[in-house]
């Protein structure tokens, strides 16, 4: 199944993804500077009127958000990224991880987007060109992204493939693992959908197998995980949590799936041992 970013922008799974990486963010630089790396960032800015409008996925996920009141404060932060994109109103684009990190780097943060893509990585550079620290380069994610951390410790990475190629799962459980074990101070989110839990166990079990230690999941389940074909739910998948990452999670998830959910869904927050 293929998740390429364009295709699947403002989705249910990104809002669950972008609300919890604005509030990583926000606490991982509240010790200092920090530099983010982000192994699969796309194009960086999304048009819902292109790609997005075959799976009509945005109308289910983040147009419904925009529509809600009484919205919680981490759904709020994401709703006023929306706006920020879209000053003349409307919800036509939608802010990818590296226009919603870069548009809150502070003084002495870096970003590096990673993208195998030439025409993708060509609309991320537009997109970063105008911020200071942030650099969109060509290349494997998963190759680069531990060597860059090893040489930036207590980076905040974002592992965020597109899951259609079969060895994304255990490239993304082995890479996560790599930068933890180097580092113990690097905080690492990996995205996931989540069609059936043979497969999401079999993703936690490698990561466990990698040393990869104590890890929060959050999942947003919006249907029950009976047809491995669909995105029944995501869960976004934290090394070296920071304190509160559990509160936020089941704020985040528990708002998606109450919203946006089907009869069934429901959110778990848990962490490994």
């Amino acid at each position: 199944m293929n998740y390429r970013h364009s295709f699947h922008a403002g989705n249910f799974a990104d809002i669950v993804k972008h609300a919890l990486v604005l509030w990583l963010l926000e606490q991982r630089q509240a010790a200092g500077p920090v530099t983010v790396l982000d192994t699969h960032a796309g194009g960086g800015l999304y048009d819902l009127a292109g790609d997005a409008v075959r799976s009509r996925e945005a109308e289910a996920g983040i147009e419904r958000l925009m529509a809600s009141e009484n919205r919680p404060p981490l759904i709020e932060a994401l709703a006023a990224a929306v706006n920020e994109t879209n000053p003349d109103g409307g919800g036509r684009f939608y802010p990818g991880s590296p226009l919603l990190v870069v548009r809150r780097l502070r003084r002495g943060d870096r970003y590096v987007g990673f993208e195998l893509h030439p025409p993708v990585l060509a609309l991320l550079g537009e997109v970063l060109e105008p911020f200071a620290g942030a650099e969109a380069r060509g290349g494997d994610g998963y190759d680069q992204v531990t060597v860059e951390a090893a040489a930036n410790p207590g980076s905040f990475v974002l592992i965020d493939p597109p899951f259609e190629q079969p060895d994304d799962y255990h490239r993304a459980a082995d890479t996560a693992s790599a930068i933890v074990r180097a580092d113990p101070t690097a905080t690492v989110a990996v995205w996931t959908p989540m069609k059936d839990m043979e497969t999401f166990d079999g993703f936690l079990r490698r990561l466990e197998q990698g040393g990869a230690g104590r890890a929060l999941v959050a999942e947003a389940r919006l249907r029950p995980l009976t047809n491995p074909m669909k995105m029944n739910g995501c869960a976004l998948v934290v090394l070296n949590p920071p304190a509160g990452a559990e509160a936020a999670a089941s704020e985040v998830c528990g708002w998606v799936t109450d919203r946006l959910g089907e009869a069934g869904a429901r959110a778990e927050v848990w962490t490994t041992d």
